[in-house]
């Protein structure tokens, strides 16, 4: 069984290494194009893989391993997910794409917060990128530790092996194809990431019902979603993440027009929230259809063992592929993501002054991508990383808290000042992260003490600066009026 697994993940992987290599031949020169794609990006492609980005393989085994250890308290989770990333595509996907572009055709996102108030100031860019580096590493750590844990699972591979392989087949198509091959990758891996989601639950309910495996009865309790205050508090908070999340607004920026928005927030929305709720089932059944093994709960391994136990080698191969393709996925978007805030952001600016070169700037890109996938391995291998859920919500605590309140405000208050967007990042980052530190023990997700203090602290900075010039204020009504136009 192992064997055949194994071939259905050797064609799964070259399928997307072609999908790179196409993209590397068919050309795309420069630093929008590496990574932006142009800003040509169709609704299916940018709403999938802006779904494929966000979710990683803490949504195939993460989550469904946390509500088959802990019960349907967990479920609140999914549901602040859901609503965040459909507020995301409702209030901040058109403004962002709109703003973007008047903000001096803004590639990046500590780019656009520059150029959002036509400053001269390189400090902001700098310290999105020290945050981008350092979050993005460990989020990446979780992907890779995530296919490690698969090989691992399915054919007896020393798990740090695997984590280097996958990691290499990562940077390899990241490397060759930039954002459009990303995009594409992740398209691909979105639609296989549903189909396993929906399958997987769906063929083990069908057994239960029919009698045909012994079921474990589930604990008392077990389906009780009101455990507790803070449980409800911190799933509503994973969803602030969104607002702040790079790799996954980049995308509203690659949107070719703003008709295209509203055909992909529906498919965004719907793609996400099947996911979410499959994973939430996949979780409570595979409880009842496995029973309780505390190694399948330590190892999140739920979603691998059900889908290996009902379907036979060809289809298990195919659907836990999925694992594969959540990992991969938000990896790739990420290392992208990462390297474009260091080159754009902080090399070809600050240590080379402009004076770089297109070709320069795409190989220094790709130079990042390896450090950074370099530091990710070791993170991932050290067995005291922590789980691939933990490495996910500290990742994720860090993003919403520093960057959500100032891209908020900056897309709606015409008064934000840079300074504001300033003190909002490096206040909402250093609470998150002071928090996880001392007080993670009050149960409450460190995100939401870091989003609203990010938040009081660039308003009080911004109105205590003095308001913006007539320029900035004309890019603000600009970008406005620009939004609200049909393309």
């Amino acid at each position: 069984m192992a064997n055949v697994e194994v071939i259905v993940f050797i064609v799964y992987i070259l399928f997307m290494l072609l999908i790179g290599i196409w993209f590397f031949l068919k050309g795309g020169t420069g630093d929008k194009s590496y990574f932006l794609g142009d800003r040509q990006m169709g609704a299916w492609v940018t709403a999938l893989s802006a779904g494929a980005s966000d979710m990683s393989a803490w949504v195939l085994m993460g989550l469904p391993a946390s509500i088959y250890a802990l019960g349907m308290g967990q479920m609140w989770i999914a549901v602040g997910l859901a609503i965040g990333y459909a507020l995301s595509w409702i209030f901040e996907a058109g403004r962002l794409r709109a703003f973007s572009i008047e903000s001096n055709d803004a590639i990046t996102i500590p780019q656009y917060l520059t150029n959002r108030f036509l400053s001269k100031s390189k400090s902001l860019q700098i310290i999105c990128a020290v945050i981008f580096l350092f979050a993005y590493t460990i989020y990446a750590a979780s992907s890779i530790k995530a296919c490690g844990t698969l090989f691992n699972t399915v054919t007896g591979m020393d798990a740090t092996v695997a984590m280097y392989l996958a990691a290499s087949i990562i940077i390899l198509y990241t490397f060759l194809g930039g954002f459009t091959a990303v995009c594409w990758t992740d398209f691909f891996q979105g639609m296989l990431m549903l189909a396993a989601l929906l399958i997987a639950p769906i063929f083990a309910s069908a057994l239960i019902n029919t009698g045909a495996v012994a079921v474990e009865a589930l604990p008392a309790g077990y389906m009780n979603v009101f455990t507790s205050w803070q449980d409800i508090l911190s799933g509503f908070g994973w969803g602030l993440g969104y607002f702040g999340m790079p790799h996954i607004i980049i995308r509203f920026m690659s949107l070719k027009s703003q008709k295209e928005l509203k055909k992909s927030a529906k498919i965004g929305i719907s793609w996400t929230v099947l996911i979410i709720a499959f994973a939430v089932i996949a979780g409570c059944v595979g409880r009842k259809f496995l029973g309780f093994d505390q190694n399948i709960a330590d190892n999140s391994l739920v979603f691998i063992s059900m889908v290996r136990k009902i379907f036979p080698a060809l289809i298990s191969g195919v659907l836990l592929s999925a694992v594969l393709a959540a990992a991969m996925s938000t990896a790739d978007s990420q290392l992208l993501a990462a390297a474009s805030a260091f080159a754009s952001d902080v090399y070809k600016p600050v240590i080379r002054q402009d004076k770089t070169s297109e070709k320069e700037m795409t190989w220094i890109s790709r130079l990042v991508v390896l450090a950074i996938s370099v530091a990710a391995l070791l993170i991932a291998s050290n067995p005291n990383a922590g789980s691939i859920m933990s490495l996910v919500s500290n990742a994720w605590g860090v993003f919403g808290a520093a960057f959500g309140p100032a891209i908020l405000l900056s897309l709606f208050w015409k008064r934000f000042t840079y300074k504001g967007a300033v003190a909002g990042i490096a206040v909402g980052a250093l609470v998150d992260i002071l928090w996880l530190a001392f007080l993670s023990g009050t149960g409450i997700y460190e995100i939401i003490p870091g989003f609203v203090c990010g938040l009081l602290a660039a308003y009080v900075v911004a109105k205590a600066d003095k308001a913006p010039s007539v320029e900035v204020e004309a890019l603000f009504d600009r970008a406005v009026a620009a939004c609200e136009a049909k393309e």
